[in-house]
């Protein structure tokens, strides 16, 4: 079980050593490293130098930007409490916020900062159309604020090209080019991608593992989209080639309003690594409750979970009382209020 680091690593084992565990969890995976480090720095080039006329700093993503999402696209789910259950669903139209003459730009946006805000939103393709990395989701702006760039790119990020890729020193990111991305790929670092969509010998009839997947849909530093492909290519891979059903063996949680496996305004502890170490835990053990005992459950008994349980508690301090309980669903599903008392997850249906 991991996030993260840990969860690419979750993914490299099941994908080069599929005998060494029955199940896997993974969370908010960094799988894809060479086009994580690509992302990163595309969105440092959209964004940056901080002095420039498109930088959106952080009071403008929590105090003007996040607002409007909401006001635009929180009610999609059918509640408005704050939290966007599906941003694929949320239309982000920021032009709505465009300054006027004479406007304190404090509390509005140029036309240059617009424009920036329409590629962090929208997936990252290179040449030829080839797709490089997700992108923000509308709904985890206060989060963005302090993501994959503040005032300067994240030296990671640099150094994974410097001394990983180009071994040059000198390389900063406006050397920054296709080039880089075909050469990253070429070289895989480290084998550090875990990519491959073919899980047979793990989940195929010999050793019929189980892998539970999850990713929060306003991770700031991990895009939810790269989540979301990988598990999409391993389901063409095994409609393609295995005589198998993707959901006997692989199944995709997201997490309305978490961050980077933990944290943010949504329901974000059940279980699952750095939750419970932060204080954040499952409000039991039960595998409604604890993606661990509900894996526990899908490889010793093969009762596999259709949908699991989260808390959120109060100011996200597990000390404090619960505020709400909500359902995470099994992609591709949606969570939807239906009815009834918002507190409780038997108000909301994965649809």
């Amino acid at each position: 079980m991991g996030c993260s680091t840990g969860g690419r690593q979750g993914l490299k084992e099941v994908q080069m050593f599929p005998d060494d565990f029955d199940g896997a969890i993974v969370g908010s995976p960094a799988n894809w490293m060479t086009h994580l480090a690509d992302w990163s720095i595309k969105m440092c080039l959209d964004m940056l130098p901080h002095n420039s006329s498109h930088f959106v700093g952080p009071s403008l993503w929590i105090d003007v930007i996040y607002p409007e999402v909401l006001r635009q696209c929180d009610a999609i789910d059918g509640l408005v409490d704050g939290i966007i259950n599906d941003p694929r669903y949320c239309l982000f139209r920021p032009e709505t916020l465009t300054c006027h003459p004479g406007q304190n730009t404090s509390t509005c946006l140029t036309i240059l900062q617009i424009e920036a805000l329409h590629k962090i939103y929208a997936d990252y393709y290179e040449t030829n159309q080839t797709w490089i990395f997700g992108p923000y989701y509308p709904g985890g702006e206060v989060a963005y604020a302090e993501g994959v760039y503040t005032t300067e790119p994240l030296q990671l990020n640099v150094d994974w090209f410097q001394y990983f890729v180009v071994n040059d020193t000198e390389w900063t990111i406006n050397d920054y080019d296709v080039s880089n991305v075909e050469l990253a790929d070429e070289i895989n670092p480290g084998q550090a991608n875990a990519i491959n969509p073919n899980l047979t010998a793990f989940a195929g009839l010999r050793h019929n593992g189980k892998l539970i997947h999850y990713v929060g849909w306003v991770d700031q530093l991990i895009s939810p989209g790269n989540s979301l492909h990988y598990y999409e290519t391993v389901h063409a891979f095994t409609q393609a080639y295995a005589e198998m059903d993707i959901s006997d063996y692989y199944r995709l949680f997201t997490v309305p309003g978490m961050n980077h496996c933990t944290g943010g305004y949504g329901a974000n502890a059940f279980g699952a690594v750095s939750q419970a170490s932060g204080g954040m835990l499952p409000l039991s053990n039960g595998p409604e409750y604890n993606i661990l005992s509900a894996l526990v459950q899908w490889v010793e008994e093969d009762v596999a979970p259709s949908s699991l349980s989260a808390v959120y508690y109060n100011d996200s301090d597990v000390e404090n009382v619960v505020g709400f309980i909500r359902p995470l669903c099994q992609y591709p599903l949606s969570l939807r209020y239906i009815g009834g008392d918002p507190m409780t997850p038997d108000a909301f249906a994965c649809v």
